[in-house]
C-alpha cells in the first residue's frame, strides 16, 4: 500500500498499527481513537475502536504527556482539519490539517520537554459532501492522559450553508466556493458558544430547507429527515441521543434555502415540517428541553412562516427571533458566493447571543464575540 508522507510540526511520516491502550510499539503508545480518554464533541460513529464522522464541526480533545503526539486516520474524500495544541478553540488554529486517502498518519505534535504536559483539539472544518473521516488511533510515547470532558453547556445548531460556515474563510462575495475557504469554527455558531464557554454540536448542511431546498434541489428530503441521521451522508434515520452529548439548548436556523429564488413552499407544508423538526428534537431531549427558531433576514415572510410554526407547535419552551435585514451589510461581511464571512457571523452572532441570554438564563459576560 503506498502511504503519503505529510509534514507537520516539522515531523514525518510514521506508520502506525492499532493496540489497546498502554500497548507500546517500539517506543511509541498506541490509543484507540474510541478510548475514554479521548473526548468527542458532535455526532460519531464508535466501531472496534474506531470514531467515524462527517459532520461540520466534529472534534476531539486530547491530553498527553510528552514531546510526541501523532494520529492515524483516513477519509473517503478530502477534508481539512483545524489543529490547536495548548490552548482553548479560538479563531485561528495553529495548524490546518489536509486529511485524505486511507491509513494516513499525521504528526500532530513533536517537540519539547518529555515530561512536559500537552493538550491537542483537532477539529473539522469542511462539511459531510467534503468526505467522511475516520479516526482509527493515536501515537504518544507514554499512554493518553484524561482529556477534558464534555462542558457543562452544550449548544446544538441545526441549519444549513451559514452554520457550515461555506465561504466563512473569503473576503469577496463574488469568489466560488472552494473547501479550502469552508471553516466551521468561523460561523456564527462556535462565535456564540465560544462567548458562552460551551461545546458547539453541528447538524448543517448546504443547500438544506425545512420544506423546500436550495433551487428545488433533491425534493421530499429536508432537515426534518436528516435530523435523524448519524452521518450527515448516510440517509438513515439511525441515531440515538444517547451516543452524544445532550445539549443545552438547540438552536434551528433554517429557511433561507426555502425562500431561494424568489420561491417558498406554501404555508402549511413549511409549517408541518417545521412542527416535526421540533417534535424530533423534543423526542431526543425532553419535551421542556429549549428551543431557539431563527428567522434569517432574506425574506420578511419567513417571519410569519417561523412564527406560525412556533404558535402551533404544542411544545412548551420553543422560542422565535428573527435577523433584520442590516444585521450585517452586503460588500466587505459577504465571502464565497454572497454566503457571510467571519465578519457577518460575528455580527449575527452579537444578535443571538441576548435571546440565548434570556432562555437559557446564562448571563452576559463580557466576553470578546469571536
Amino acid at each position: 500500500m503506498t502511504r503519503k508522507i505529510i509534514w507537520i510540526v516539522a515531523a514525518t511520516l510514521l506508520s502506525l498499527s492499532l493496540h489497546a491502550q498502554g500497548v507500546k510499539k517500539n517506543d511509541a503508545v498506541i490509543t484507540p481513537a474510541a478510548d475514554a480518554s479521548v473526548t468527542w464533541i458532535g455526532r460519531t460513529l464508535v466501531q472496534d475502536g474506531t470514531v467515524s464522522f462527517d459532520w461540520s464541526g466534529v472534534y476531539s480533545r486530547i491530553a498527553f504527556e510528552g514531546n510526541y503526539l501523532a494520529v492515524k486516520a483516513s477519509d473517503s474524500k478530502k477534508d481539512y482539519f483545524n489543529l490547536w495544541i495548548d490552548k482553548q478553540m479560538d479563531t485561528e488554529p495553529d495548524q490546518i490539517i489536509t486529511l485524505t486517502g486511507k491509513d494516513t498518519t499525521i504528526v500532530l505534535f513533536q517537540g519539547g520537554s518529555p515530561k512536559e504536559k500537552h493538550t491537542a483539539i483537532l477539529q473539522k472544518r469542511t462539511e459531510g459532501e467534503q468526505g467522511t473521516a475516520t479516526f482509527t488511533c493515536f501515537e504518544t510515547r507514554k499512554p493518553l492522559l484524561q482529556a477534558e470532558g464534555v462542558r457543562e453547556r452544550v449548544i446544538e445548531f441545526i441549519g444549513d450553508s451559514y452554520t457550515c460556515g461555506f465561504g466563512s474563510e473569503n473576503s469577496v462575495k463574488t469568489d466560488p466556493f472552494k473547501p479550502e475557504t469552508e471553516n466551521a469554527n468561523k460561523s456564527y455558531a462556535p462565535i456564540v458558544s465560544r462567548y458562552f464557554g460551551a461545546d458547539c454540536i453541528w447538524i448543517s448542511h448546504s443547500g438544506m430547507g425545512i420544506a423546500r431546498n436550495y433551487n428545488d434541489n433533491v425534493k421530499d428530503y429536508y432537515m426534518p429527515e436528516r435530523y435523524l441521521q448519524t452521518f450527515d451522508m448516510r440517509r438513515e434515520a439511525d441515531w440515538k441521543p444517547e451516543n452524544g452529548p445532550k445539549p443545552s439548548l438547540s438552536v434551528i436556523y433554517l429557511c433561507t434555502n426555502d425562500f431561494s429564488r424568489n420561491r417558498q413552499p406554501s404555508m402549511g407544508m413549511f409549517r408541518r415540517n417545521y412542527i416535526q423538526l421540533i417534535k424530533e428534537i423534543k423526542g431526543f431531549y425532553g419535551e421542556d428541553h429549549p428551543v431557539l427558531c431563527v428567522a434569517g433576514k432574506n425574506d420578511p415572510e419567513m417571519i410569519a412562516y417561523i412564527q406560525a410554526a412556533v404558535e402551533n407547535c404544542g411544545f412548551p419552551n420553543v422560542h422565535w427571533m428573527a435577523l433584520g435585514a442590516r444585521v450585517h451589510n452586503h460588500e466587505g461581511d459577504l465571502g464565497a458566493a454572497n454566503h457571510p464571512n467571519y465578519i457577518g457571523h460575528q455580527k449575527k452572532a452579537h444578535t443571538l447571543i441576548p435571546y440565548i441570554s434570556t432562555i437559557m438564563d446564562w448571563p452576559l459576560t463580557g466576553a470578546p464575540i469571536r
